[in-house]
């Protein structure tokens, strides 16, 4: 599983760091695509495989639907972990999240999420644990 929160650098290229903790998880090859909130969300081949299966039975005469898979196919890009740990970002992606210097990844399970710092912290203090208990039983937790 997926979790944790890891903060690191982009370099002028645009790489970043794979935190070793999720390298096994992830593989040395994932997918990287536009998520919700501001952030980009990374999947390894078989939750790929298993959000690409969900997105693909989407029914294609709904104009949502097909706003929904566009938004997370048309951005979506192979991603590979170099000798150093390392994955390229493309320029697209990095500017769909506003990522340019320090970047967190955090662990959601069978996805990371890539954030921009700043934008990061703003999310998560506006969280309120409590706030979102009282909603919960909605979901059946």
């Amino acid at each position: 599983m997926l979790i944790g929160e890891y903060e690191h650098s982009l370099d002028a290229k645009g790489r970043l760091i794979m935190p070793a903790k999720l390298r096994q998880d992830m593989g040395d090859k994932f997918i990287v695509t536009k998520g919700l909130d501001g952030c980009l969300f990374a999947f390894s081949q078989t939750e790929w495989l298993n959000f690409e299966g969900k997105l693909k039975s989407l029914p294609l005469s709904d104009r949502n639907a097909r706003n929904f898979v566009r938004f997370f196919l048309s951005g979506a890009t192979e991603c590979e972990i170099d000798k150093q740990g390392r994955f390229l970002l493309p320029a697209n992606l990095r500017a769909a999240a506003n990522l340019d210097k320090e970047a967190v990844i955090i662990g959601v399970g069978t996805r990371l999420e890539i954030w921009d710092k700043e934008t990061w912290t703003k999310c998560d203090e506006n969280i309120s644990a409590d706030e979102i208990a009282e909603n919960m039983t909605m979901l059946g937790i």
